[in-house]
C-alpha cells in the first residue's frame, strides 16, 4: 500500500519540493481539509468523460464527447502542515507505468502560476482576501511543467468534503490539441470532492480563443468534465511503487529546477504545445536513474537549457 507520508528512500536520495513554511501568525490549516486532501491518494479505477454542452460561436457544431479509463495510483510525495503533494502514476497493459500529473496543494498560498500566453507562465500575487483560509492548487504536466492554479476554501457538509476553484486559464489537454487548432486556451473552474468511494473532479469549461498577449478575443462552446475516482479492486499496482522508488529522486531534482525558473517571476516552453521535446528526454532520463544510480545533474540541466526559458519580471513573452 501507499504511504501517506513523504516517501523516504534508502540512500537518502530524495530531494523535496522546498516547504512553504507557516507564518507565526497565519492560522494554522483545518484538520478536515488536510483530511480531505490526503484522502485523495490512493489506488483508483479512473473514468474520464468529457461532454461539449453551451455552443457560444455562430455556427459551431458540437463535437462528440470522449470517455475514456485508467488505473491510477495517486502517491503523497510530500505532507507538512502548509502544503501536500500529490503525485499520480498510470498502470496500462501488462504493468506498464506512465508518470501522470501532479497536484500541489498550498495553505494561504501568496503567489500562484497563470497561464498568461501560449506556452508562457507567470507567477502573479494573491490578495489576503482571496487566499486567507483557502489552499491554492497547482496542476502539473508529464514532465512537471506547469499546467495551472486555482484557490478556493474547502466546505465540509457532513456528507461529502468539495473544493471548487476560482476561475482561471490553462492550455489544452492532450485530448484536445492533438485533434484540433481552432481554440487556444480553457478558461476553467474546477471542483473536487472527496466521498466514501473515493473523489471526483468535474470541470467547467470554456473553449477560448486568445491573443498572442493572452487576451480572450473569441469563445467557441462550454464543456464539462467528470472524472471519476472509484477505490480500486483486484489491480495490481506494484509496478506503479517500484517505477516511485527508483524515480522519486531524479523527479525530485526536476521539480527543483522548476523551482529555480519560478524565482525569475515565471517561464516560457520553447517547444510545441504538445511538449514532447522536453517530455521525451526527461521520461528516458527517468528510465535510467535507479536508488543507487542517479541521471547526471549536468544532463538534466541541458534538458532544461535548451527547452524552458526564465520569463522576464515583467511578464513580456518574446514569441522568437
Amino acid at each position: 500500500m501507499f504511504r501517506s507520508r513523504s516517501i523516504a528512500l534508502a540512500g537518502g536520495i530524495v530531494a523535496l519540493l522546498s516547504v512553504a513554511a507557516l507564518p507565526a501568525q497565519a492560522a494554522a490549516p483545518p484538520g478536515a481539509d488536510r483530511a480531505a486532501i490526503l484522502a485523495m491518494a490512493g489506488e483508483y479505477a479512473v473514468t474520464f468523460d468529457f461532454t461539449e454542452t453551451v455552443v457560444l460561436k455562430p455556427g459551431y457544431v458540437r463535437k462528440p464527447g470522449k470517455r475514456t479509463g485508467a488505473n491510477e495510483v495517486v502517491i503523497v510525495v510530500e505532507d507538512t502542515p502548509a502544503r501536500i503533494v500529490l503525485q499520480h502514476l498510470l498502470v496500462v497493459g501488462d504493468g506498464h507505468v506512465v508518470k501522470h500529473w501532479r497536484q500541489d496543494w498550498t495553505w494561504e498560498a501568496p503567489t500562484r502560476f497563470e497561464f498568461s500566453a501560449d506556452q508562457a507562465w507567470t507567477v502573479r500575487a494573491l490578495s489576503p482576501a482571496q487566499t486567507q483560509g483557502a489552499w491554492t492548487q497547482c496542476v502539473y504536466e508529464v514532465s512537471d511543467a506547469p499546467r495551472y492554479c486555482g484557490t478556493a476554501r474547502w466546505v465540509h457538509d457532513g456528507v461529502a468534503s468539495t473544493w471548487e476553484s476560482d476561475r482561471g486559464w490553462r492550455p489544452l489537454p492532450r485530448r484536445e490539441y492533438t485533434t484540433r487548432s481552432d481554440y487556444n486556451a480553457l478558461g476553467m473552474v474546477n471542483r473536487h470532492t472527496v466521498t466514501a468511494e473515493g473523489w471526483t473532479h468535474e470541470q467547467d469549461n470554456v473553449k477560448t480563443v486568445r491573443d498572442a498577449s493572452g487576451k480572450p478575443v473569441g469563445a467557441i462552446v462550454r464543456e464539462f468534465g467528470f472524472n471519476d475516482y472509484r477505490r480500486a479492486r483486484g489491480v495490481d499496482f506494484s509496478p506503479a511503487y517500484r517505477y516511485w522508488r527508483d524515480t522519486a529522486g531524479f523527479w525530485a531534482a526536476v521539480r527543483t529546477r522548476w523551482e529555480r525558473l519560478w524565482a525569475s517571476g515565471g517561464v516560457r516552453l520553447k517547444t510545441k504545445v504538445d511538449g514532447m521535446s522536453i517530455i521525451e528526454p526527461l521520461f528516458a532520463q527517468a528510465g535510467r536513474q535507479t536508488p543507487d544510480a542517479a541521471v547526471p545533474e549536468a544532463e538534466i540541466d541541458a534538458v532544461f537549457a535548451q527547452w524552458v526559458a526564465p520569463l522576464p519580471v515583467d511578464g513580456s513573452v518574446s514569441q522568437r
